[in-house]
């Protein structure tokens, strides 16, 4: 027997009960799952709810007709075939929707047997759509090449999370250490959304000051503050019809925090120093290293604007839980290398790449990377040997040593300052390796050396 989640859901909308009771019963008998909304208010409501394969609705009803059921479902899913019942005098209204979007019209009284026929029509025009966005997007993954890489359980997962949320407008707050590809798992949800042809933006919130990162999120009018000579439109104006991506969001003020509430709660921004809100169209891609919920209880992050962030959260995985994807990243890094230095490719001793697998990586992917570049540029010749490694990856001691006052429970943050502390010293002091390593901006980097009183 076919199973309820695999029939087509088909939404009967009407203020009359007795065509309600027998549109559900005959579409049961049909085959399909039935539900009813009784009026446009209601079917509004069970649109929002239950994203119907199809709809059926009257045309002419009290408050909200048909006509706003059929802009209100087309806004949430394009795709979604609306049928509009309608009685002679609204003939026309029906015909003209039917030119405005909708996938056909029925008059009352209808034939059980006409009507039956245009909803399956409709499940099928439905499934054909389906089928073709998902067969576009695998031709383009396969075809570009875009699939990140590994083959890691844990990472196809997220990869497979990321496929299928591209295809809605959702929000989504991507979680991780730094470096693990937060960015590339953005970009790839951008490329595989019906947004992919408008722009991918992206901003490194804890690299600019409140002031500054406020003027580029939402722009500025001429006169607002010393240096703005001209109105300037923010990224999220730059970023209308494609996807906006917040990195380290978790770095941003409270100030600008209510402000990017505003954002999400009603789809406008206000340029600093204007009074007049500017609608956007941009689906919004978040990201933070932080324990927001951490965040949260010490007061640091809005709990509110948390859960607006937080409709479709994805952790990505530290690359010491995915070692079986470093052979495959070293070979794509050494590609890309010897393709923007047109040399040739260098490749790895067995030495060399066994040290690269037992490494922790604590800065993830952008330090195997780094290590990578460093390997290439120090190699005599096209092997690359272990001395050619960094010391701290051939030395294998990898993970950073916790104070024993921090034992045997530290907290995060005690974590984090050994962190930085041990990565400084395997730096030698250089604070501009040691962000990279980190996966942040140098500025963040001294702020986070003042917040945890490490000496300068």
């Amino acid at each position: 027997m076919e199973s309820q989640e695999s029939r087509p859901t088909v939404l009967i909308i009407d203020d009359e009960s007795a065509i309600v009771d027998t549109l559900r019963i005959l579409l049961k008998n049909e085959g399909f799952a039935a539900h009813v909304a009784f009026g446009g208010k209601q079917g509004l409501d069970q649109i929002a709810a239950i994203k119907p394969d199809i709809i059926i609705s009257d045309i002419r009803m009290p408050a909200v007709g048909g006509l706003d059921v059929l802009s209100a479902a087309k806004a949430q899913d394009p795709d979604v075939p609306v049928i509009l019942m309608t009685a002679q005098a609204s003939l026309q209204s029906a015909i003209s929707a039917v030119n405005d979007g909708a996938f056909h019209y029925v008059q009352k009284p209808f034939q059980n047997d006409a009507l039956v026929a245009i909803v399956r029509r409709a499940a099928e025009t439905r499934q054909l759509k389906t089928e073709n966005r998902a067969l576009k997007r695998e031709i383009k993954r396969r075809d570009s090449g875009l699939k990140p890489i590994g083959t890691n359980r844990a990472w196809l997962d997220v990869l497979n999370v990321a496929e299928t949320v591209a295809t809605s407008d959702s929000t989504v707050l991507l979680q991780g250490e730094s470096g693990t590809g937060k960015g590339v798992v953005a970009r790839y949800i951008h490329e595989l959304s019906g947004r992919s042809s408008g722009p991918f933006v992206s901003i490194n919130c804890g690299a600019l000051p409140e002031s500054l990162l406020e003027s580029e999120l939402f722009g500025h009018v001429k006169g607002s503050f010393t240096g703005a000579v001209k109105d300037k439109a923010g990224m999220f104006a730059a970023s209308e019809g494609g996807s906006f991506f917040l990195d380290e969001i978790g770095e941003t003020t409270p100030a600008t925090q209510v402000k990017l509430l505003r954002v999400l709660q009603h789809r406008e921004v206000i340029p600093v120093g204007a009074t007049e809100p500017i609608p956007i169209d941009t689906r919004l891609i978040a990201a933070t290293n932080r324990n927001l919920d951490q965040e949260i209880a010490r007061g640091n992050f809005r709990s509110d604007l948390f859960y607006r962030l937080n409709v479709i959260a994805i952790e990505i995985p530290p690359l010491r839980d995915r070692r079986d994807d470093i052979p495959l990243l070293a070979d794509a890094f050494l590609d890309e290398i010897a393709r923007k230095r047109s040399q040739p490719r260098k490749n790895f001793s067995p030495e060399a790449s066994a040290q690269l697998q037992e490494y922790s990586w604590p800065g993830n992917v952008r330090e195997l990377e780094n290590a990578i570049e460093r390997a290439v540029i120090l190699a005599s010749n096209g092997l690359i040997l272990p001395a050619a490694l960094p010391d701290k990856v051939r030395q294998r001691r990898s993970e950073p040593l916790v104070s024993e006052r921090t034992a045997p429970n530290p907290s995060l943050e005690a974590i984090e300052r050994a962190y930085i502390m041990w990565v400084l010293g395997a730096e030698g002091g250089n604070k501009s390796r040691a962000a990279d390593v980190l996966g942040i901006d140098t500025s963040t980097l001294h702020r986070k050396l003042s917040r945890f009183e490490i000496p300068a």
